[in-house]
């Protein structure tokens, strides 16, 4: 029977046969009204346990306050007493010691002079009386004049041997406190006594003037005390409804009685989740402590689910927690929903019939759990790999110790898979490494009885309950099955991977420390799971596919190689988008007179229409770059291209379909180490001058191609021999997570870091030192400065006179031979011939002829027309027209470029 906390057992059997009052109900005549009358009235009678409560405080306040009373009393005359003697002591020392007094006692007539003295000290310490004696007890001063002569009244013994007396006495003026103390001479004999004395009436008064405002004090604090005690017990009155000690004992007991002969258990926990209350079957049904009133809920040892239950308070019903080895229905209420206390009150019913039904359904429960984990979490990538993975992740340990995934090699490339026995393994997990099992990556060819084989074969899943009975299973391989026999492994069903008529592989899992084999109902769960990974692993083997279709034609439009040139020494990377193809690009490209051009873009979006866009745009800036056109004018003529490609590929709904670019154009010509850049809406290049500086040139920055109407400018710079000229794409320095100006600065700094390093090493520190998470293409072109010198370079004016033609050929024969080029003198003299021939004849002024040796030998001669000649076949019978034929064969290649000035023809042969 359960009993309320520090109440011992001292019923006695009791009949309870006659008749009573329901609970609650008052008595006739009792009176619980609100008011503090009704309090008293029932305090008066005593039936109530609020009435004895109250008288009970009462009495208990009175006595504090008489006490308090006493002991305030003893302690003012306590006071009194001391403060008696400390100012009497300190009288009668200070007026002993005082210079004077002890030669007035060996004066003939001490009074004459110590009675003022001792008057005037009188009055000044406060005290009653100051008396002068001399050792034989004679007064010779006295507040009374009459006294003086007569014998002291109080003990001189003590303090005629130099010691001083205090005592207590009632003398004529009433109860007071004297003090005697010796007076010595120089030499320290005791010449006389003085005595100082006060009433303690006198000390005492002031105190005696504080007992009526403590009493009023004391009368009030019991006021207010039985004022409190009255609040009290009207509130206890009110709970208690007026009942007395033997009501409330009798309504306890047949509370408790009803709680011991329930079959549920109840349990009462109170705010904060503290257990107040529980009964003999609570204390059965979950094996409570014997102290477990009073200890909070979590403390009881019970399962979480269950005390975290109890202890919120939460509304219950019916459900059920498997406590131990029971399986209990809950249902819980709180206590509060009244106006109650706090709390919540608990019933619980023992339900462990229930016990197989439950398990099934948590076993359901856990099956759908892990269907639903397959949903969400196999296939968040477009890996072939990780999506398989992903699916052996899921079935360890939940389903199966271990879990194998083998495909076929087509699969893993993105192609559809090829019938056959011959897979590699993608993915394995297990709740241990070292299972002898295939490892990771090998290639398998499953014999044909092996269970995938048969599952490839049959399209239909495969189970093996006993392995150590299944021969098919064994004939794959002897030895290593049997380490896997040995190893623990008893049971394993085999899952073909199946999207729609493909079987892309199989899926096997294997149990071995879950003593019980596969059976019908995780054959449906593995199929299931495999079902919903096969849809994923196929569509990663589609997107495989395309994604490697589009890097392939992306690397086919980019350059392969860079081109042999003499101006720069140059790097690149080029790193892909992880998803997906964007439309960056680069390039480098020789320019005639030993010049290069260098080029990045970005084509806006990505895909395959970025892909080919980015191609047509690289192959429209070589068609213009063979023109020698200026960086502004060949942005110029890509700006129309790009805007061109807009209305060409325009939806039928009338939507533009913007595809837009940016573009970065910059030309080196290492014999002048000028470089002439335009960007259209491209990033600005970065420059690392020789002394490790690095900067960001201002060039002018135009718009995107294919916005239109507004002009490209231009910006030229004079880059000294062993500058770095560093082009990017926005990949480079731009993210999700930081702005453009923030990327910059990063690249600023790594540079800085790569002081004298060579492109290559630059292109490393860059991607070292960066954060690069290439979600868009990056393209990083690192070029290093070099410069034609002067003796690589021949320079000669040529009047318009044909005569100036042989002087011209002369020189070029001596400068061919301090270059050691004597086997090229014929050709370069023919070349030169018809050129200057030709703009003396044709052109005008001024003629210019210059030569530079690189890797081929150029031949460069000028005029101030903007007339192109042009490539023709001469008859047979005419005199002219055969020069420029004559030069297109000795060369390798020939051109004109035009300058702000006129044009250049140039020429082009290799060195021997």
């Amino acid at each position: 029977m359960v009993r309320l906390p520090g109440r011992p057992d001292t019923r006695a059997p009791r009949s309870f046969g006659h008749p009573r009052a329901p609970f609650g109900a008052r008595h006739q005549g009792d009176d619980v009204g609100d008011g503090p009358p009704g309090v008293v009235r029932a305090a008066v009678t005593g039936r109530s346990l609020a009435g004895q409560v109250f008288l009970f405080q009462v009495v208990i306040v009175l006595l504090l306050v008489v006490s308090a009373v006493v002991a305030q009393v003893l302690q003012v005359r306590h006071d009194s007493d001391l403060e008696a003697r400390n100012r009497s002591l300190s009288a009668a020392g200070a007026f002993a010691s005082a210079p004077g007094t002890a030669a007035a006692l060996r004066t003939l007539d001490p009074t004459a002079v110590l009675q003022p003295a001792a008057e005037a000290a009188r009055r000044t310490t406060g005290v009653d009386f100051i008396v002068v004696l001399n050792t034989d007890g004679i007064r010779y001063t006295h507040p009374d004049p009459d006294r003086i002569g007569k014998k002291f009244v109080g003990t001189i013994g003590p303090a005629l041997r130099g010691d001083t007396v205090v005592e207590e006495l009632t003398g004529t003026i009433g109860p007071l406190v004297q003090v005697i103390v010796p007076v010595r001479d120089s030499d320290g004999r005791v010449v006389g006594l003085v005595s100082a004395g006060i009433t303690t009436a006198h000390v005492g008064g002031a105190a005696d003037q504080q007992v009526p405002l403590l009493l009023a004090a004391a009368a009030a604090a019991l006021a207010l005390a039985t004022a409190g005690t009255a609040l009290v017990s009207r509130r206890l009155l009110r709970q208690t409804h007026g009942l007395g000690p033997y009501e409330m004992t009798r309504m306890y007991e047949h509370h408790d009685a009803v709680l011991h002969a329930v079959r549920e258990g109840v349990l009462i926990v109170g705010d904060g989740g503290r257990l107040l209350l529980a009964n003999d079957e609570a204390h059965r049904l979950l094996d409570l402590p014997e102290d477990a009133e009073t200890r909070n809920v979590l403390e009881l040892g019970l399962d979480d689910e269950t005390a975290g239950l109890l202890s919120s308070g939460r509304v219950a019903t019916d459900e059920v927690h498997l406590v131990k080895d029971r399986l209990l229905a809950i249902n819980q209420r709180p206590t509060d929903l009244r106006g109650g206390p706090p709390g919540s009150v608990t019933t619980l019913r023992d339900s462990t019939e229930l016990r197989a039904v439950s398990g099934r359904a948590d076993t359901a429960r856990e099956r759908l759990n892990m269907l639903y984990d397959a949903g969400v979490g196999i296939g968040t990538s477009l890996d072939v790999s990780r999506t398989a993975e992903e699916l052996a992740e899921l079935a360890v340990p939940r389903f199966a110790d271990f879990v194998t995934v083998d495909l076929f090699d087509a699969v893993l490339k993105g192609e559809e898979p090829r019938p056959g026995n011959e897979m590699r393994r993608a993915a394995f997990s297990g709740i241990r490494k070292d299972a002898p099992m295939y490892p990771l990556g090998e290639r398998i060819r499953f014999v044909p009885t092996s269970p995938p084989a048969r599952s490839l074969v049959t399209g239909q899943s495969v189970v093996e309950p006993d392995l150590r009975e299944a021969p098919g299973w064994q004939a794959q391989d002897l030895e290593r099955t049997g380490h896997i026999v040995e190893y623990g492994v008893h049971s394993l069903i085999t899952v073909p991977l199946r999207a729609g008529n493909l079987v892309l592989g199989v899926a096997t899992f294997w149990r071995s420390e879950k003593p019980q084999p596969f059976d019908s109902e995780d054959l449906a769960l593995a199929e299931e799971l495999v079902a919903r990974a096969a849809v994923s692993i196929d569509n990663a083997r589609r997107y495989t596919r395309e994604h490697s279709m589009a890097v392939t034609l992306q690397r086919s439009l980019l350059p392969r190689t860079l081109p042999a040139q003499d101006a720069l020494e140059i790097a690149y990377r080029y790193l892909p988008a992880q998803s997906g193809v964007g439309g960056d690009w680069f390039d480098v490209l020789p320019l005639p007179g030993a010049r290069v051009a260098l080029v990045v873009g970005d084509v806006v979006g990505h895909g395959l229409h970025a892909a080919a866009t980015m191609g047509r745009l690289r192959t429209a800036v070589h068609n213009f770059s063979s023109l020698d056109l200026p960086p502004d004018e060949l942005l110029g003529l890509l700006d129309e291209l790009v805007a061109r490609l807009d209305q060409d590929e325009t939806p039928e709904d009338g939507a533009a379909a913007l595809t837009g670019a940016t573009c970065l154009y910059a030309v080196y010509d290492p014999a002048s180490r000028r470089c002439t850049i335009a960007r259209a809406g491209h990033l600005p290049p970065a420059l690392v001058l020789p002394d490790g500086t690095v900067e960001f040139p201002d060039v002018p920055a135009g718009p995107p191609l294919g916005l239109g109407g507004l002009p490209f400018e231009t910006a030229d710079l004079e880059l000294p021999e062993g500058s770095r000229l560093v082009l990017y794409t926005d990949g480079l320095v731009e993210d999700r997570e930081r702005d453009i100006d923030e990327g910059l600065d990063m690249l600023r700094d790594a540079l800085r870091h790569a002081p004298g390093a060579s492109p290559e090493q630059t292109c490393r520190v860059v991607l070292d030192r960066l954060p690069v998470r290439p979600a868009d293409d990056v393209a990083l072109i690192v070029a290093e400065t070099r410069v034609l010198g002067a003796d690589q370079v021949a320079r000669w004016e040529v009047p318009a006179d044909p005569a100036a033609v042989a002087e011209v050929r002369a020189e070029v024969t001596r400068r061919l031979a301090d270059w050691d080029l004597e086997e090229l003198t014929f050709t370069t003299e023919l070349v030169l011939s018809e050129l200057v021939t030709n703009a003396i004849r044709y052109g005008r002024g001024p003629i210019g002829v210059r030569l530079l040796r690189g890797r081929s030998l150029i031949c460069e001669v000028s005029d101030g027309t903007t007339t192109s000649p042009h490539l023709r076949y001469a008859a047979s019978t005419d005199e002219g027209g055969r020069g420029l034929f004559l030069v297109a064969q000795l060369s390798d290649r020939w051109g004109t470029r035009y300058t702000p000035h006129g044009k250049i023809i140039w020429a082009d042969q290799p060195l021997p």
